[in-house]
This record gives C-alpha cells, sequence and structure tokens, in this order.
C-alpha cells in the first residue's frame, strides 16, 4: 500500500515536472511587458493579436503543417509495403536494407540537410517544398517503419494464412485482417513522425527561404535579434494547437485503444 502510493505520488511530481514549463510559458504569453515575465506583470492578448495578425507567421504555420501532413502520408504509404517486405521475407541484403531504412535514427539532421541540399543542386530541387518533403520523409519514416513492424507477429502470419484458406484475396486480408491488426503501430507512427517533422530544424535550415519557412526556423532565426512574448505566444498557440490534436484524436480513434491490437 505504501510503495503503491510512492509510485503515484513520484508520478505526479513527474508530470508537474514536465507540465510546468508549458505553463510558464503560457504564463509569459500574457504578460503586458514587452519582456518575457512569469509570473506575467498583467493579462493581455495582445501578443496573440500581434502573432495572428503577421502574415509571415501564418504562412510558416500553414507550411510546417502541410508538409509534416504530407511527410506522414507518404510515410505511412512507403512504410507499409517497406515492412511487410522485411517481416515477411527472408531475402539477400535484407538486413543491409533495414539499417539503410533506420539509419536517419541515428545521422545527424544536419548532415542530411546539408547532403540534401547538395545532391538536390544538380536536380533543381534546392530551396523549395519538394526539397523540404523528400527531406522530412527520409527523417519520419523509421518512425513509422518501426512502430509497423513491433506489430507484425507470427500470430498476424497465422491470422493472413486463415484468412487465405477460407478464400480471401489478398487485398481482402491486407484490408480485413492486417491492416485493423497494425493499426495502433501504424497510428502511433504517425504521430511520432508528424511531430518530429513539424519540429524539426536542423534539416528544415538548409531548404527553406524567406518566402518558403516553417515555424520552428522562423522561430530560430527571430530569436537570434529579438526575445519578447510574442515567442512565447507562438509556443502557446503551439501548445494549445497540440493539445487540441490530442483531444480530437482521442475522440475519433480513441489513444486507449493503441497500445493493443483491435
Amino acid at each position: 500500500m505504501i510503495a503503491r502510493i510512492g509510485i503515484r505520488l513520484l508520478s505526479w511530481v513527474l508530470l508537474a515536472y514536465l507540465v510546468l514549463p508549458l505553463l510558464v510559458i503560457l504564463g509569459a504569453s500574457l504578460t503586458t511587458t514587452s519582456y518575457l515575465a512569469f509570473p506575467p506583470q498583467g493579462m493581455t492578448l495582445q501578443w496573440y493579436r500581434q502573432l495572428m495578425g503577421d502574415p509571415s507567421y501564418l504562412s510558416a504555420f500553414a507550411t510546417s503543417g502541410m508538409l509534416a501532413c504530407a511527410a506522414t502520408a507518404v510515410a505511412v504509404v512507403l512504410a507499409l509495403p517497406c515492412s511487410l517486405a522485411l517481416a515477411r521475407y527472408r531475402f539477400p541484403g535484407r538486413a543491409a536494407i533495414s539499417a539503410l531504412l533506420m539509419s536517419p535514427l541515428v545521422l545527424p539532421h544536419v548532415v542530411l540537410g546539408a547532403a540534401l541540399l547538395q545532391f538536390g543542386s544538380y536536380f533543381g530541387l534546392t530551396r523549395s517544398f519538394t526539397a523540404l518533403l523528400v527531406g522530412h520523409t527520409v527523417i519520419v519514416l523509421p518512425f513509422v517503419l518501426r512502430s509497423v513492424l513491433a506489430m507484425m507477429t507470427p500470430e498476424q502470419r497465422a491470422l493472413e494464412e486463415a484468412s487465405a484458406d477460407l478464400g480471401a484475396g489478398p487485398l481482402q486480408t491486407f484490408f480485413l485482417v492486417l491492416l485493423p491488426q497494425i493499426r495502433p503501430g501504424l497510428v502511433t507512427g504517425a504521430l511520432f513522425a508528424f511531430i518530429s517533422s513539424f519540429i524539426n530544424v536542423e534539416l528544415s535550415i538548409f531548404n527553406t527561404t524567406a518566402d518558403l519557412n516553417t515555424i520552428p526556423v522562423k522561430l530560430f532565426n527571430y530569436v537570434q535579434y529579438t526575445i519578447d512574448p510574442t515567442i512565447a505566444a507562438l509556443s502557446g498557440a503551439t501548445i494549445v494547437a497540440a493539445f487540441l490534436a490530442i483531444v480530437i484524436l482521442d475522440l475519433t480513434v480513441g489513444l486507449d485503444m493503441l497500445s493493443e491490437p483491435r
């Protein structure tokens, strides 16, 4: 009983430690001063209005959102056949291909960004949305691939064989048997992929321009010269957007069901 209470108290302390910085940011974004202050000196939405009134911020938000969604979608489409091939078949070079697909997890994104800039210059893809999409797909693909591969168990293979024995075709087996079983890994991997793409700075900074900017790169450039509550307002807006996305995902998909195959 004492051990259980101690574990709960420790859990609440750790949760408070993680949430406290977010509350500080939200508080600092409401201050009336022209500098970051916590506790806030008064309460105002001035910095949020200033943020929403700046077209460059809105454009950066839109670019980051579209880029993260597109990179996640492409990664999911690529990860499904890759995971099936790696999990279901044995062929020469399988381990090397698996290591190659997972390598963005260990390679510095700065190196990948510089390589993409150099390689893309031969095809005219530098400093464009396409170049950003290619780079972000490369760095988020391993998250989806690892999550889906973890769901490819021998028991699943038996279910697929049973489906084929009962007369179901490959497409029917995929959509009615395999896809529902790997859905938790697919959704989890897509979440990690979206977040990793949305917050990326190191790779994005090599291919952004004044007209094509992501919100992390814009924030990175802004804090080099100015530190005011606009930064906190931008962070606060991102926190609120992330919270709403999690609530919507929980209502539509059900986060409590992602730990178990359905």
